[in-house]
């Protein structure tokens, strides 16, 4: 991606919710707006692979 890299960390690093899909900060234990405990991270593009 051409974007900077503090724009890259705050659109990447994030955990997303697995009922409601919404996005939540990395240090999340729980989704921010249905209380779920699935989070995982989102998915980030691997470079050189």
């Amino acid at each position: 991606m051409a974007r900077f890299p503090e724009a890259e960390a705050r659109l990447l690093h994030r955990k997303i919710c697995m009922r409601c899909n919404a996005r939540n900060a990395v240090r999340a234990v729980r989704c921010r707006k249905c209380n779920y405990k699935g989070l995982r991270p989102k998915n980030v593009e691997r470079k050189g692979s």
